[in-house]
């Protein structure tokens, strides 16, 4: 069987874990390719009207990969625990996707994760290892392998994320879902903007989450997603560390404009843009908001320190 994963969501977040996971248990297994134009369009189809640009995006990706493989991964993450929970979409997909493409006759498989109701993500691989036809001990070592490569990255991940702190010249926080900053077709353009401006990226969501989360009680008690906790707990540990702050978000997600209008009330001594990126073509407009918020950044630079 060859099981075919989506690039979008939470493959971001999890792609160590899911790879180490599958080769394992040698399972082979193909990746959706880069997002683009064509897979944006099909995820347009496929999608309601209401749904917000990254949802788009991931029917877009399964789309894609329709002929590729014999079942496509979709798991269900409710929650991590008690007032961790994520936005329903996550918890949804499944059904979503199973509806979507009820006539392609295309095959799922994943697994179910809701430490609330059931058991948490070792019992919920240990499933997902049972579907794949494997024995109980060979998904529980394929899970200890996958556990240790998903820490080795995160590693990496916060060592270059250091590194980036303590760079010289002009710093934003670019705050946003992995699954949005990272995608080839909406938020890399972003950086890859920066990059030409001199300006270095300190991504929020590479912060040390357990510090996030300690540090997001500063900014609000009752946001109740915990990646939008994460952000806002980057923020806070971040503001005195950077020049500004990009809320990069994508058109119409609803726990990200909760998050951004907490952010932009509470947040007062460090310049914010809140820049909303709703798929259209050309980057011409993103790239000015930009400049623009980039030259206010030098100017505050240039009358507290005299230089940009």
């Amino acid at each position: 069987m060859k099981i075919g994963i989506p690039r979008a969501f939470l493959y971001y977040r999890y792609s160590s874990l899911w790879e180490t996971f599958l080769e394992t248990l040698n399972v082979d297994y193909v990746v959706s390719r880069e997002t683009d134009k064509a897979i944006l369009k099909q995820g347009t189809i496929r999608a309601i009207d209401e749904a917000c640009l990254s949802s788009k995006v991931y029917l877009g990706h399964v789309d894609a990969l329709l002929g590729k493989c014999d079942a496509v991964m979709v798991p269900r993450i409710a929650n991590f625990g008690k007032g961790n929970i994520l936005c329903t979409k996550f918890s949804a997909l499944y059904d979503i996707v199973d509806n979507t493409f009820r006539d392609n006759g295309l095959q799922l498989v994943g697994y179910n994760m809701d430490p609330i109701k059931s058991g948490g993500e070792l019992a919920a691989f240990l499933d997902f290892g049972k579907k794949l036809g494997k024995k109980k001990p060979e998904s529980f070592y394929a899970y200890t392998l996958a556990k240790q490569a998903e820490r080795i990255d995160r590693q990496e991940t916060l060592r270059q994320h250091e590194e980036s702190l303590r760079k010289p010249g002009i710093k934003l926080l670019i705050v946003g879902h992995c699954y949005n900053i990272h995608d080839k077709y909406i938020g890399r353009p972003v950086l890859d903007y920066l990059a030409t401006q001199g300006v270095t990226p300190v991504l929020a969501d590479d912060a040390d989450r357990r510090k996030a989360l300690e540090s997001a009680a500063a900014l609000t008690e009752t946001m109740p997603w915990i990646f939008n906790r994460e952000q806002m707990g980057a923020i806070e540990m971040y503001r005195d560390k950077v020049d500004g702050i990009v809320l990069l978000s994508t058109f119409p997600c609803g726990p990200d404009s909760l998050a951004n209008e907490t952010v932009i009330r509470r947040v007062k001594d460090t310049p914010i843009l809140n820049l909303l990126l709703d798929g259209q073509e050309g980057n011409a407009g993103v790239e000015t908001r930009l400049e623009s918020f980039i030259d206010i950044i030098r100017f505050r630079r240039e009358a507290a320190y005299g230089e940009a």
